[in-house]
């Protein structure tokens, strides 16, 4: 672990090789088991190709429908299982999450197919980068800060017309290991994304990613993508654990009054992430955490406790 840069625009974790598990750490799957899970996953991304082009013709439901069955196949490749605690509102929102792997995209879209907000190299990924772009996705370059303020405008257009939207507003992936706090990027969750619920009078819904390996019962930073790694590597360690468990639980909903400060509203939220005591408890008149619902037929759910089954 090192010490974290803070830099607005750039923001780093204290990552290093030490937060990454030791070998045999991880119980691993047969070498043969492996290659399938990426021959599986090769599959899943070409596949990929071809929904990016129909997306743009298929009508709201449908869309939704293929990217969500599109994100769970992914998982299922890859031999990730996925499961969900809680339920979404029924109406849009901004949903907000740590930020840990690669893999966050697919559990994310997996649980609610929303558009996602991504930096501006992931539109240059193979496949993904596509199929993101299809999907909607609001690109950023945070070497360009001077078109934040656009961004922003168009996640509240994007509310406002109805579409939930995900960011992850640490704005960079870290281990999130046991005892890992000085990994986390300097700075917290950076407040200005949060200004389009505000805008939009949307609610914001803390959603806490974690990984597990079910076989040692213990939570696992194999699936962490860090600063320092290569993609070819942490999918290495992806297809090669068992029984990697990706975990999404959703916190209930903060509905923002209209003018609700930011700071305190991302503070919120990443309190309700990272299960820490809330920075922002002196705002309780103007952030009102309000009853999740029973999501629309459209967006599926599982109750606390169930497992959507994903592995390969």
């Amino acid at each position: 672990m090192t010490a974290v840069p803070h830099d607005l625009w750039r923001p780093f974790s204290g990552c290093d090789e030490g937060c990454l598990p030791s070998a045999g750490e991880v119980p691993g799957v047969p070498v043969v088991r492996r290659v399938l899970r990426l021959v599986a996953a090769t599959g899943m991304l070409l596949a990929g190709v071809g929904l990016a082009v129909l997306l743009p013709v298929l009508a709201s439901r449908e869309r939704q429908a293929a990217v969500r069955g599109w994100a769970r196949g992914t998982a299922r490749a890859f031999g990730v299982r996925l499961v969900v605690r809680g339920r979404l509102p029924r109406r849009r929102a901004l949903l907000v999450a740590n930020h840990v792997s690669w893999l966050d995209i697919l559990a994310v879209l997996a649980v609610a197919p929303t558009r996602m907000v991504a930096k501006r190299e992931v539109r240059s990924w193979p496949v993904v980068g596509v199929l993101a772009a299809a999907a909607g996705t609001v690109f950023v370059d945070r070497s360009r800060p001077r078109e934040l303020p656009a961004t922003v405008r168009r996640l509240a257009d994007a509310l406002r017309a109805g579409r939930s939207v995900a960011v992850f507003p640490e704005g960079t992936t870290w281990c999130a290991g046991e005892g890992a706090d000085g990994c986390r990027p300097g700075g917290g969750f950076r407040p200005a994304m949060f200004q389009a619920a505000i805008d939009s009078g949307s609610p914001v819904v803390p959603l806490r990613l974690g990984y597990r390996c079910e076989a040692t019962g213990s939570s696992t930073t194999a699936a962490a993508f860090l600063g320092a790694d290569t993609l070819l590597r942490s999918v290495a360690r992806v297809v090669a654990a068992r029984d990697l468990v990706v975990s999404v639980s959703i916190a209930a909903a903060l509905h923002p009054a209209r003018d609700a400060d930011r700071r305190l509203l991302a503070r919120a939220a990443e309190s309700a992430v990272h299960l820490v005591p809330s920075a922002a408890e002196a705002t309780r008149t103007r952030l009102r955490q309000v009853p999740t619902v029973t999501p629309a037929a459209a967006v599926p759910q599982v109750s606390a406790g169930r497992e959507l089954d994903l592995a390969a």
